[in-house]
């Protein structure tokens, strides 16, 4: 028996909840298009946005860590799996639509600076307008990213409301897109907790002990602990939300983690800082005044939407090394290398 997509469609309304967003019912595309036999229109869009380039890209821009030594750290691609892979999980246990919730996921940071959070500071100082990397993302799906000679990827509107309002005080209009929503925080708080114990940045005693004993002492038992919480906490809810304890003990943990390792200088070393600040606005200011040597599609993008939105498309796109590579290329003089 062939499983297509009217048969998976007429599966959810039997076995999803009745509060899943059910793709039969989704608000659809920016602009129509004819539905495809095998795959529900959340399938489409994860297969979209795991076959793009700024997917790729994610794989060599950081995380936390500036030019980390050594293999294990996060990146940016390895924070998005574990997002999608929290958010699946508690997707299925509250019986809502997991293929929504994983293209939420995979596509939230898609529109993030090279250098983690410094990057995205800088540029939004610099750029006119400011800049956050939750709307750069909207418009990477929106606009950036080409697919059959359109500009964007032409998303459906459950998608990108999730990946825009996947931090923000604005609550995503679905349930998957809010389950995204505090993924994020759980991956992002108990991977960077994991990733600065491996660095020697902070040691197991250095955490809030309170919140281990809500939480759990390991990274996995917090995870475990978070994923069930709010499983428990949502079912039979119009919100997705953790316990009040749980999400007090979060809270408490995630100001630790910004006292401790975000602002860490340990972490974040001056010399570090300011090597990325010049970075990214010496290469702003290049290409401010020569757009001529911006890539092809940047430079289609200048003459629609201006040149300074396609010269800050253009480095939010880079990754680290090949923002550093250019970097080097540009202005350090061949006889000093």
């Amino acid at each position: 028996m062939i499983i297509g997509r009217i048969e998976q469609e007429k599966r959810e309304y039997e076995i999803l909840s009745p509060r899943a967003c059910k793709s039969a019912e989704s608000r659809g595309r920016q602009r129509a298009e004819e539905k495809c036999d095998m795959r529900t229109e959340f399938q489409r869009d994860r297969d979209r946005i795991i076959h793009s380039k700024p997917f790729r890209r994610l794989m060599h821009k950081t995380q936390v860590f500036l030019a980390p030594e050594g293999d294990h750290f996060r990146t940016r691609l390895t924070h998005t799996i574990e997002v999608s892979q929290i958010a699946r999980t508690i997707a299925r246990g509250l019986g809502l639509n997991e293929d929504l919730t994983e293209a939420i996921a995979l596509g939230h940071d898609l529109g993030h600076t090279p250098f983690g959070h410094n990057g995205e500071v800088i540029l939004d100082s610099i750029h006119p307008g400011g800049f956050k990397h939750n709307i750069q993302s909207l418009r990477v799906v929106d606009v950036i990213e080409k697919r059959k000679g359109h500009r964007g990827m032409n998303l459906t509107e459950e998608v990108r409301d999730g990946i825009r309002n996947h931090t923000g005080s604005v609550t995503p209009f679905t349930l998957e897109g809010q389950i995204v929503k505090i993924s994020d925080r759980i991956a992002y708080i108990n991977h960077d907790i994991d990733d600065a114990l491996r660095s020697g940045v902070i040691t197991v005693d250095d955490l809030p002990q309170d919140c281990l004993e809500v939480l759990g002492k390991s990274h996995g038992q917090r995870i475990d602990f978070l994923v069930k919480n709010m499983i428990e906490n949502s079912e039979n809810s119009e919100l997705i939300t953790l316990s009040t304890d749980a999400k007090e003990a979060m809270d408490k943990l995630r100001k630790a983690m910004f006292e401790m390792v975000y602002h860490n200088p340990q972490v974040k070393k001056a010399s570090d800082l300011s090597k990325v600040e010049n970075i990214i606005t010496s290469l702003y200011d290049y290409f401010l005044a020569h757009p001529e040597k911006l890539p092809d599609d940047a430079r289609e993008l200048a003459d629609e939407f201006g040149v300074r939105e396609a010269v800050k498309d253009h480095i939010a796109g880079m990754t680290d090394r090949y923002a550093i590579n250019l970097y080097d290329e540009l202005f350090i003089p061949k006889g000093w290398k």
